[in-house]
């Protein structure tokens, strides 16, 4: 087989499809013989459901990302400054405070 020739990646719709028809099948065998069965056996694959669920805990792809390891040098400018006085970690992860040197004009 050469690269153009190369199966097409299967769906992940068609696989859930699958994964549905192959649950639903010996569950409504479940109900054919006795409905109460059947209804104990859906609100037991829920529980299982939930459960696993909860087990896999939240995602962390809507995370902040981790504050930077390096402190900025000197020669970030804040505004439009030339010169910096200071620069200081804030009190939240990842703020920095940039003050820059103050510098007096006389009002004539």
């Amino acid at each position: 087989m050469t690269a153009a020739e190369e199966e097409p990646e299967p769906s992940r719709t068609a696989g859930g499809c699958v994964l549905v028809v192959a649950a639903g099948v010996p569950v409504a065998v479940v109900f054919a013989a006795a409905p109460d069965a059947g209804v104990l056996t859906v609100w037991g694959l829920v529980v299982v459901a939930c459960g696993w669920q909860y087990r896999r805990g939240l995602s962390d792809s809507s995370a902040t990302p981790p504050p930077p390891s390096e402190t900025p040098s000197g020669d970030v400018y804040a505004d439009e400054s030339v010169e910096v006085d200071r620069i200081e970690r804030g009190p939240g992860e990842g703020l920095t405070i940039i003050y820059p040197v103050r510098t007096e004009v006389n009002g004539a």
